[in-house]
Order: C-alpha cells, then sequence, then structure tokens
C-alpha cells in the first residue's frame, strides 16, 4: 500500500488527537492526512512497526502503530480497538445520507458533545457527515439504544436511514450474518429493524401520528384533528400541506396554490428550505418535503431536514411523504420513494397502520487494498 494511501484510509476510520474542547478544531483531513504520513515515513520506523489492520466488511485497511516491534502481529476490527482518548469510528450511508458511527456501547453518555459533533461533521474542518450515532446499551427492555445528533448539534427524535445504518453497524460490530432483527430504543420510542437476506433493511416505522398538536404544529387542523391539504404562507406564497409525524416533525407539500404538478429539480431548495423549517407554524422546526408524483406507486421527493439542511436522503421523510400521498389521495400504500440518493420503498399497511421503509445501508468502502 502507498503512503498516501494508507493515510487516506486512516482518516476515514480513525482520528488519532483526543477528543477534547480545546483541540477538536484541528480535526480537519488536511492535519489527519498530514499526521498520518509522517507516522509512516518516521526516522524511528526501527523501533516501531506499520501494522495493516484489516475489516473484512469494508474492504479497507487502516494503519497503526506499535509501541514495539516485539509486540504480536495480530489481526482485528478497528471497531473493537479501546485505547484511551481516541475516537474510533466508521462512516456508514443510507442513500447518500452520511453518518459517523460511534460504539457508544459501554456507557449512555454520548463519547462527544453535540458541540463537538458539529464540528466533527463539517466537510471541510472535520470528518464529514449528516450526524454522528451513538450505539448505546438497551434501555428497559430493548436490545439497544440509538442516539443521534445532527450536523447542527441538535438531538432529533428518530432519523430513518440512521436507524438502517444503526442496524448494519450492529450487525457489523457483531460479525452477524444472514437475517437479523433488533429492537432500539429511540427519542420517537421502539423501532424494530430487520437486515434482509439481500443485505437490505427493512424498519417497522411504528405508526405515523397525524394529530396537529402532536406533531407539533400550530396550522388549525382541517380533517379531525390533523392538518391534510391545507394552505400555509411561507415568504409571500402559499402552499399545501400535510403534516405528519414519524417520531419527528414533517411537513409535506405536493406543491403551491394553483400549481400541483412540482417539480422538485427547479425548486431552490436552499432558499426555500429554511423559511419552512423556522416557520412560526413549527414550535419544534419542522423537516420539510416536496414531492412530485409520477404515478400512484412511484413518487419523488427533496428534503431539507431540520438541523441538517438538503440531504440526498431522509428515510422519515420517505415514510411521511407516502402517508401524506395516501391521505390526499394521490397514492397506493405500497410506493417506491425516489430521493437524490436513490430509492426507497414506504409501505403504510392498513392491517397494523404501521409504516414499513426497506432500503440500503452501507459502511464506507475506500476500495483500498495492500
Amino acid at each position: 500500500m502507498s503512503i498516501a494511501a494508507a493515510a487516506a484510509a486512516a482518516t476515514v476510520t480513525v482520528v488519532s488527537p483526543p477528543i477534547t474542547s480545546s483541540n477538536l478544531r484541528s480535526l480537519s483531513i488536511t492535519n489527519s492526512f498530514k499526521s498520518s504520513s509522517l507516522a509512516l515515513q518516521s526516522k524511528t520506523a526501527t523501533s516501531t512497526t506499520t501494522s495493516l489492520i484489516r475489516n473484512p466488511r469494508f474492504r479497507s485497511s487502516v494503519s497503526a502503530m506499535s509501541v514495539s516491534a516485539q509486540e504480536n502481529r495480530y489481526q482485528t476490527s478497528f471497531l473493537d480497538r479501546r485505547e484511551s482518548g481516541v475516537l474510533h469510528f466508521v462512516k456508514y450511508h443510507g442513500l447518500g445520507n452520511d453518518f459517523i458511527m460511534v460504539n457508544n456501547l459501554d456507557s449512555m453518555e454520548p463519547k462527544v458533545t453535540p458541540e463537538q459533533a458539529v464540528k466533527l461533521c463539517d466537510r471541510n474542518f472535520g470528518i464529514g457527515a449528516d450526524g454522528v450515532i451513538f450505539a448505546m446499551p438497551g434501555w428497559s427492555g430493548t436490545d439497544y439504544t440509538m442516539r443521534i445528533f445532527n450536523s447542527d448539534g441538535s438531538e432529533p427524535e428518530m432519523c430513518g436511514n440512521g436507524v438502517r445504518c444503526f442496524a448494519k453497524f450492529i450487525s457489523d460490530l457483531s460479525n452477524l450474518n444472514g437475517r437479523q432483527s433488533f429492537t432500539v430504543h429511540t427519542g420517537a420510542g421502539l423501532i424494530i429493524p430487520e437486515i434482509q437476506h439481500d443485505g437490505k433493511v427493512k424498519v417497522d416505522m411504528g405508526e405515523p401520528v397525524l394529530k396537529a398538536s402532536d406533531i407539533p404544529t400550530k396550522i388549525p387542523p382541517n380533517k379531525d384533528q390533523s392538518v391534510v391539504k391545507t394552505q400555509i404562507e411561507v415568504d409571500g406564497v402559499n402552499w399545501n400541506v400535510t403534516c405528519v409525524s414519524m417520531g419527528n416533525p414533517h411537513c409535506v407539500t405536493f406543491g403551491r396554490e394553483g400549481d400541483e404538478n412540482l417539480v422538485v429539480d427547479e425548486l431552490n431548495l436552499a432558499d426555500i428550505g429554511p423559511k419552512f423549517e423556522h416557520h412560526k407554524l413549527f414550535p419544534a422546526r419542522t423537516n420539510t418535503e416536496f414531492v412530485q408524483v409520477f404515478s400512484r406507486s412511484h413518487l419523488k421527493m427533496r428534503v431539507w431536514e431540520r438541523g441538517a439542511g438538503a440531504t440526498l436522503a431522509c428515510g422519515t421523510g420517505a415514510c411521511a411523504v407516502v402517508v401524506a400521498a395516501i391521505l390526499e389521495g394521490r397514492s397506493e400504500r405500497n410506493c417506491t420513494v425516489d430521493l437524490p440518493g436513490g430509492p426507497l420503498e414506504i409501505e403504510w399497511r392498513e392491517d397494523d397502520n404501521h409504516v414499513y421503509m426497506t432500503g440500503p445501508a452501507e459502511g464506507a468502502d475506500l476500495g483500498v487494498d495492500e
């Protein structure tokens, strides 16, 4: 392996400086490249050895310096290393919605603070991600607990793509194969992801919340206690919206007043997204999905996520979109939802009122070989 390749692999898989408020700013990609390269080129290499630790799940290698040439060389996963003052992590993504995954199974206290998470998620001066996810011990009888800090430091109740990545991360940590199912405690309650034989993850997302005050939104209900295809004004424009909570709040729109043939790729998401997110009608802010209908079983959406901005995918958002489409009479109960990062399969079952999401979750594959 070349020095450059080893340095690149090390950067994506391990942050070497201790995580403290005073030095977290230095956790930049540039600095990591430099420190890795210097370590590999050190003139004291005769007293240290460089070993390649391979994780078979990701087909990527990371470099680590042993303190003595006499120490035994052995193969192990970086996911199992426990050096003090070092944050070990791996990157996962669900359709491009990417996360820094942290093994936090030894504590119910996150290994980094929300402020540190902001810096780690920075795509120029940190690792780069839409959020940091912590795999924690189970709570109240569940197998595991999942917590997440968004790239702005806020903590959402749930994340659909995140929980698929969480399930795959747990499977990789435990070297599990085949079909597996877990119970996961989240801020949105019990979530049950199941890894399928094809490697995709199917998640029972539970029942959608439609009561306006529970979403929460201050938009007056117009259908029972729900907000379905009602108008709100955003920056001087009237939009038709339906509000849904999948454990976190969503505002779904299929178009403006008098113009429901929305072409989502033409939207200036960076301009309109924040105006929805911070609208006074959403006291806890909101995720916003802009939807284009191709057929009753095929939808396309773009999303502005609360706390993360424009992302390539949002699992809870895709679920909310299908619920909203059904409530507005636009779709069947089983739909393909196209997101910028790829498609998700969403089903809102009539028999149990649960929403099921199926899609991929992948660990970082750098394509780095020895």
